[in-house]
């Protein structure tokens, strides 16, 4: 490995790319991007591919390539289209580290070729540990390959666990911010707009994963995630409505002692993380003040009226494919309530009859957890459209 860490970014222009890259900008000394890769978005993909002078640059779209393929030709940047070339390029000699920031189940193939390579992987694609959470921590496993998690809540329960490894853990307690709509009830939900729905309170993400935190799904996704990444049991994940989103998540051990990490709302703490660990680089980002926050409250997540969280908990407690399930559903009707084709209240309602629809495999293996994806997509796009 070369002493600057050569870093393969999947999804460069979506919001935790675009936030990485403002960490390697930081860092010239210490992070180089290897690999950028974008699904549409040719227009920043070709700017940010100018900036970073990367190895190669991979455009998802295949009838975007010729463009940025063109407008690249006068640098010495290899381009590629497709996902088979998405799957290839994370297995370069040259790539040191892949950090995952596709979005949804786009992104689990490319984390398992990675894995596969034994690149190490800094996870911002939670949907990659949701689906195939099983075969991925045993693939690793084999493959002795570090898993670093990005999303800020995982990313607060790996830093309070460092130094820590070796006690076992009795739970750990993620914090959820309760998005735009927290203390309303189900007919306030029954008349929000998309609108209301993409404006977080705190965190300045992509449009998926805000009506994610919105619904609570995000928080229900984050739940199976941690189950994975940390080895746990359904009752050792607890949620913690924390509006202010300070505390990002809590480890609580056996003497009764808990630890927490805290700081401002900003992904390019755990971003720059979970890429120099195991040490802690320097950084010019805003420092948190308490003064700034006196009160920190904490409150009861309501699974009544964000039934999303009840349903990622049931499929955690089935096992199986039905998390696989519950992930490909919610991705149809986020795009559909983004499309303004289904309103905000109907997404959990859908994902629910689509969950007692689909088949239970127990032990699924990759193709069936592929044919569940799939599935379930075509099953909910139909039941959407008999709406």
């Amino acid at each position: 490995m070369s002493t600057i860490k050569r870093v393969a970014i999947l999804g460069s222009t979506g919001s935790i790319g675009t936030q990485t890259l403002e960490v390697l900008c930081q860092h010239p000394d210490k992070f180089q991007a290897e690999v950028l890769t974008a699904q549409n978005n040719k227009d920043l993909l070709i700017k940010q591919a100018l900036a970073f002078k990367p190895n190669v640059v991979v455009i998802g779209n295949e009838d975007l390539y010729q463009e940025v393929k063109e407008s690249l030709s006068a640098h010495p940047i290899k381009v590629y289209t497709g996902q088979k070339a998405l799957a290839e390029v994370v297995q370069m000699d040259t790539v040191d580290i892949v950090l995952t920031a596709l979005v949804g189940y786009a992104g689990l193939l490319p984390t398992l070729k990675a894995i596969e390579s034994g690149k190490p992987i800094a996870l911002a694609n939670k949907e990659t540990m949701v689906v195939a959470g099983d075969l991925v921590t045993q693939l690793a496993k084999k493959k002795a390959v570090n898993i670093f998690p990005v999303d800020s809540e995982h990313s607060a329960i790996f830093q309070c666990l460092v130094g820590e490894f070796h006690n076992p853990i009795e739970k750990v307690i993620l914090t959820a911010s309760g998005g735009p709509f927290r203390g309303k009830d189900r007919d306030y939900l029954s008349r929000v707009t998309k609108a209301q729905a993409l404006k977080h309170p705190n965190w300045d993400m992509g449009a998926k994963i805000t009506i994610d935190s919105a619904s609570m799904m995000n928080k229900g996704l984050e739940v199976i995630e941690a189950k994975w990444l940390f080895g746990l049991e359904i009752d050792q994940v607890e949620v913690v409505v924390h509006p202010q989103s300070i505390i990002h998540s809590l480890v609580q051990f056996e003497d009764s002692s808990i630890k927490a990490q805290l700081g401002l709302p900003d992904m390019r703490i755990p971003i720059q993380f979970a890429l120099s660990y195991p040490d802690r680089v320097k950084s010019n980002f805003p420092r948190f003040d308490f003064m700034d926050y006196p009160n920190l409250q904490f409150e009861k997540p309501d699974m009544e009226t964000f039934k999303n969280l009840g349903l990622a908990f049931a499929a955690l407690k089935k096992g199986g494919n039905a998390a696989c399930t519950l992930n490909a559903a919610n991705e149809i009707v986020v795009a559909a309530f983004l499309q303004d084709r289904i309103k905000f209240l109907e997404m959990p309602d859908l994902i629910e009859q689509t969950m007692e629809k689909i088949g239970f495999i127990k032990r699924p293996g990759l193709d069936d957890l592929i044919q569940t994806d799939k599935e379930t997509r075509i099953l909910t796009e139909q039941i959407i459209s008999r709406l």
